[in-house]
């Protein structure tokens, strides 16, 4: 069944590197996502978090060397659940958010799949 995982699921994916996106795109439209949203800078999803709601995101912990973490507080905020995504094994997730999962890129289907499945989303509304 996890191919209807993120059915009907709005998904911001905060990522600089295209064919990163691309990939988790792809792996999300598989998942049955229904709205994918990207943001490659800080000002861009900070700015998305403002006038659009989010079921999910996917947080790179490192844009082009600026640290996401205003975004993360901006999901936490609303209620966003949300993964982090890394390439860096030393990258340094704030205490305040240490407790989200976090995906070491490059990551595969199943993993994507498995930790999204362990999150705690909210019933859909609308």
């Amino acid at each position: 069944m996890l191919d209807k995982l993120l059915s009907g699921r709005r998904v911001l994916v905060v990522e600089d590197e295209m064919l990163v996106l691309i990939m988790i795109e792809d792996m999300l439209a598989d998942l049955g996502c229904q709205s994918v949203t990207a943001a490659a800078t800080v000002d861009k999803a900070l700015a998305l978090i403002n006038t659009q709601v989010f079921d999910v995101a996917l947080l790179d912990a490192n844009l082009n060397g600026n640290d996401s973490h205003p975004v993360a507080e901006a999901l936490s905020a609303r209620g966003v659940p949300f993964v982090y995504s890394t390439g860096n094994t030393s990258q340094n997730i704030r205490d305040s958010c240490s407790d989200r999962p976090v995906l070491k890129k490059p990551f595969k289907y199943e993993e994507l799949a498995a930790i999204l499945a362990g999150l705690k989303l909210a019933p859909i509304e609308r």
